[in-house]
């Protein structure tokens, strides 16, 4: 980090952005950015902890226990956990990734999110701005592949697809370029986890 909170990163670097909530982080959320990682091809995950996410009813914990929880899970010199969305001032996933491209010329960013996400991708806010700025990298998650594989946002790109087997090279991809990697999944949620334990 450097003075201002913000990750480092220099020119050329591969660095996969990944955005949520994180209420709770889990052993689900460590295991999907680790696939991200090795199937991606990327050198370093940021975990972008949002204030809050507009798709959800009720409001998060408060950023810092979330940012702190998450910190204590992962500990990985290849990952970084960031309240990036806080300090830059942006709600909606576009305005940050505009911003991020601005203030790190020369890394090459992936988007990534869980299969999930891509099943409801269509309601985000300038969605398809998002896939005209970066690649998207969307890692399956139990019981969701179906759905994410039928969704709008499938569909509308369908032509952009990379194949699971050629994950390695979506980085490169010019967007909008997104590719769909199947994965021994955990079968965690945050949302279960919540109803299980007094996290808030």
């Amino acid at each position: 980090m450097d003075r201002a909170g913000f990750p480092l990163a220099r020119a050329g670097m591969n660095v996969g952005l990944f955005g949520g909530s994180f209420d709770p982080p889990h052993a689900g959320h460590v295991h999907v950015t680790r696939e991200a990682l090795k199937r991606f091809s990327l050198d370093r995950i940021w975990w972008l902890v949002s204030p809050g996410n507009p798709l959800k009813e009720h409001g998060p914990a408060p950023l810092m226990r979330r940012m702190t929880a998450a910190r204590t899970l992962l500990k990985d010199p290849r990952v970084t956990v960031s309240d990036l969305e806080t300090r830059l001032g942006t709600r909606a996933t576009a305005d940050t990734i505009t911003r991020l491209q601005a203030i790190y010329p020369g890394v090459r960013f992936v988007w990534l999110m869980g299969a999930d996400n891509l099943a409801q991708f269509h309601k985000w806010q300038d969605w398809r701005r998002i896939m005209q700025m970066v690649p998207v990298g969307v890692l399956a998650r139990p019981g969701d592949r179906i759905s994410a594989r039928m969704s709008p946002a499938a569909w509308i790109y369908r032509q952009s697809r990379v194949s699971g087997s050629a994950s390695h090279a979506l980085v490169r991809k010019l967007p909008p370029a997104w590719c769909f990697v199947n994965l021994p999944m955990i079968d965690l949620s945050s949302s279960a986890i919540r109803a299980q334990s007094d996290w808030r």
